[in-house]
């Protein structure tokens, strides 16, 4: 499958990736109520899987802009 994103897709992925790392971060953050139970949500790894999607969507902006690496690497 050839998936191609234009340059407004790319961003808007990206910002979405970027808003729920963010948000995925505070929650695991918070510190633990033993009163309200176990966290059924694993905000961590969560946290971790967008990051990741942040970082293909700087290598699929780079790509969409034609930014190729140094020559001789």
């Amino acid at each position: 499958m050839d998936l191609h994103l234009n340059l407004t897709m790319t961003l808007v992925l990206g910002a979405a990736f970027v808003a729920l790392t963010l948000f995925c971060g505070w929650r695991g953050a918070r510190p633990v109520e033993p009163l309200k139970g176990p966290r059924m949500i694993p905000w961590r790894l969560l946290m971790v899987s967008f990051a990741f999607g942040v970082v293909l969507m700087l290598f699929q902006l780079g790509q969409v802009l034609h930014i190729t690496p140094p020559p001789g690497t």
